[in-house]
Order: structure tokens, then C-alpha cells, then sequence
């Protein structure tokens, strides 16, 4: 490469890079930008989550006809085994409840039941998995914003984070997606209940994201303003995979 090459391709680097970092500012001002947009790899991420945004506050994901269900749901690693799972597995979940809390008006503890007295729904939608796996199935749930506005909104509040019975397991969305009428709090797939291997008994279920965003056997679902209140890193507990994962 010459001398002159070098110079000019460094250049456009430079260019590019001023350009993601001047998106980011910009994306900052209109409040879309991303948790984890610090970092070397942060710019991109910002403009990555403000122009879907853009483009999909109000978009619906696909759903299908009930022919092109998967014959069967691809079960991503061992069922949780865990002592405290497997009492409540053994009763049926009737001691199993959800937390609600941080920034609501009226915190709240709901089992099962209480949610399914909520209105409910049914959706055929596609699973996409980071690792290259997917299947379709049909989900059944209460929609998440029904839940969410029964405990009362406050009006900062910016994410929902949800966490796992399984041990350090949680992730988060944006108020969008807790909102989008399709995030759902799951107890159903394919006409029978969640199983120990599919998530039962609540799944979270957000179909407009990648596979690591519905996460398995939810406990507490807590809202927050700031998601460095809730963890010093991004909004997911894997580091190595994007806060957002629209699809």
C-alpha cells in the first residue's frame, strides 16, 4: 500500500468514525440512545437502535398461520433443575410469584393465576435464536403493558427489566417494547402449558427481538429510569451480545 493509499484510507476511517460519533450525539438529544453505546463499539450501537426505532417503533412482527408451527420447539440448554424449581415445579407453581417494583405506583405480587385473570392472547411468531436456530410456535400470555399499567407507569421510567429464577439471568427492553401489544408474559405454547424445558410457568416473550430477549422462568420484572442503577454493564448479562436485538 502507498504512503498516499494509507493517508487517504485513514482519512475515510476518521470520516466514518467522526460520523458515527456525531449520530450518537444526535441520537443522544432525541432520546434514542442505546445503554451500551460507550465503548469502542458504542457509536454504531446508538445509531443501530435510534434508526430502528425510527423505522419500527410501531411495527408489528410477523404472525402465521397455525400450519407452519414448528412440529417441534427447539429447547435451548437443560431444563433448570434447580432445588427451589423443582419444589415449585412439584406443587404446581401455586407458591410461585411474580415481583413488581421500582418506578410504579402500586408494587405488586401476582401468581400465576392472578395473571391469567388478566385479558390473554394467542400469537403465532418466530423464535430466532443468536446461535442460528429458530421455530415457530404459538405463544399464549397476558400482554406485558396490561400488567404494567395495573401497577401504574411513573412517568421517568425508561425500561422494564425482568429477571429469572434462574441464578444471575435477567434482561431488559425499552418502555416501545414493553408497551408493543405483541410482549407478552407467557404461560402457554401450543395449546399445553410451559414445560420446565420451554420456561414454564412464565416466559417473557418479545417477538420483534433475537431469542436471548424472551427469557425463561421470570420472577420479578422491575422499571427503572436508568439501567446503570440496575448493573454497571449494558442492558444484558452477557457482554457479549448487543442491548438491542431487533429483528
Amino acid at each position: 500500500m502507498t504512503r498516499r493509499k494509507l493517508i487517504t484510507t485513514g482519512l475515510a476511517a476518521t470520516a466514518g468514525a467522526t460520523g458515527l460519533v456525531a449520530a450518537a450525539k444526535l441520537a443522544d438529544q432525541y432520546g434514542l440512545l442505546a445503554p451500551d453505546s460507550g465503548g469502542i463499539y458504542g457509536p454504531g450501537e446508538a445509531l443501530t437502535y435510534a434508526s430502528q426505532r425510527l423505522i419500527t417503533r410501531h411495527t408489528m412482527a410477523r404472525e402465521f398461520p397455525r400450519d407452519q408451527i414448528s412440529k417441534a420447539p427447539f429447547v435451548n440448554g437443560p431444563p433448570l433443575a434447580t432445588p427451589a424449581y423443582k419444589a415449585h415445579e412439584a406443587s404446581g407453581f401455586a407458591d410461585w410469584k411474580l415481583t413488581l417494583d421500582g418506578m410504579v405506583a402500586h408494587p405488586a405480587t401476582l401468581s400465576i393465576d392472578d395473571i391469567k385473570r388478566f385479558p390473554s392472547r394467542s400469537q403465532i411468531t418466530h423464535l430466532a435464536c443468536e446461535e442460528g436456530w429458530s421455530y415457530i410456535g404459538e405463544w399464549t400470555g397476558t400482554p406485558l403493558l396490561y400488567i404494567l399499567n395495573e401497577v401504574g407507569i411513573l412517568p421517568q421510567a425508561k425500561y422494564v427489566v425482568y429477571s429469572s429464577l434462574e441464578k444471575d439471568w435477567w434482561d431488559s427492553i425499552d418502555m416501545d417494547d414493553a408497551l408493543h401489544p405483541q410482549t407478552m408474559l407467557t404461560w402457554g405454547l401450543n395449546g399445553g402449558a410451559l414445560t420446565a424445558a420451554t420456561g414454564g410457568p412464565l416466559r417473557v416473550r418479545v417477538p420483534r427481538q433475537l431469542g436471548y430477549k424472551s427469557v425463561k422462568y421470570i420472577n420479578r420484572i422491575t422499571v427503572i429510569d436508568d439501567l446503570k442503577k440496575f448493573t454497571a454493564a449494558s442492558g444484558s448479562p452477557d457482554p457479549g451480545y448487543a442491548w438491542w436485538a431487533g429483528i
